[in-house]
């Protein structure tokens, strides 16, 4: 696969460094499905992102995409319910990508940690933004029930999270896949927010597999987790559900259907810091 790297500049936190990876022999023009990678680099070269995406395409499971290794920069700052982060992203950063390259729907969007509450909350800022969210063992930190009150961005993240938990319907159509470490001391927090995602209902599926908190573990859980997504994102419907969708599809960016996905929360198994 070949790489590009793209600075953008002039964004709410200053520039942002990314690698645009595409395979060999294909255009800027070639439609393709995006994903885009929080900490992108250390999902490479420690979660070794690539070759799984690469492997799961040769068993004919996925389609040939491009993938957006995000660097994270400051990563505290921008990654911890920073909503200028949100801006940067979906205002500065994705708009670029998606003029130097022909995308095929929208992108999905994965992230670890904190890289995953900002992809939550990219999405939830700008709903309609991406078709899929993959969320590994998100920092959802909650007053009453974490006790990381000296993290430096604690306020900002429990606010945000309340917020998330405060709302009465569905605010995106995005599917969402998350998973978590059996071992890890923030499951209940995962757990939690994915009963409340599905409460407002959203097409949510949890994954609990065994691990902790750290890049084997993330790598584990992208066979099925991540790439039953990628599938459902990327790949093209059946003629009977394309023939029906325009009646529920959003109309608009930022639009979304009426009435409740099917929410699913799938217990794998019973496997730790921000």
């Amino acid at each position: 696969m070949g790489r590009t790297r793209i600075t953008v500049t002039g964004t709410p936190v200053g520039e942002v460094d990314l690698a645009v990876v595409t395979p060999h022999g294909s255009r800027r023009t070639a439609e393709l499905p995006l994903l885009l990678a929080h900490d992108g680099p250390e999902y490479a070269r420690r979660a070794h992102l690539l070759q799984v995406l690469h492997d799961a395409h040769v068993a004919g499971r996925l389609p040939l995409m491009r993938v957006a290794l995000l660097r994270p920069g400051p990563r505290n700052a921008r990654y911890a319910a920073n909503p200028h982060y949100a801006e940067a992203l979906t205002e500065h950063v994705l708009p670029r990508v998606l003029t130097a390259y022909r995308t095929a729907g929208r992108p999905t969007i994965m992230g670890a940690s904190l890289g995953a509450l900002a992809a939550l909350q990219a999405e939830w800022l700008r709903p309609g933004t991406f078709a899929g969210l993959f969320l590994q063992s998100g920092s959802f930190f909650r007053k009453r029930l974490d006790g990381e009150e000296s993290f430096e961005h604690w306020h900002r993240v429990t606010s945000f999270v309340t917020q998330v938990g405060r709302a009465r319907r569905r605010r995106t159509d995005a599917r969402i896949a998350m998973t978590c470490g059996s071992a890890e001391g923030n499951l209940r927090n995962n757990e939690l927010m994915a009963a409340t995602l599905e409460r407002q209902g959203h097409d949510v599926d949890l994954g609990v597999v065994p691990g902790r908190h750290d890049w084997p573990s993330w790598h584990r859980a992208f066979d099925p987790h991540l790439i039953d997504l990628l599938a459902l994102t990327t790949l093209p419907a059946p003629a009977a559900t394309r023939a029906a969708t325009p009646a529920t599809a959003p109309t608009a960016r930022g639009a979304a259907t009426e009435g409740a996905l099917p929410a699913r929360i799938a217990l794998v198994d019973r496997a730790t810091g921000p």
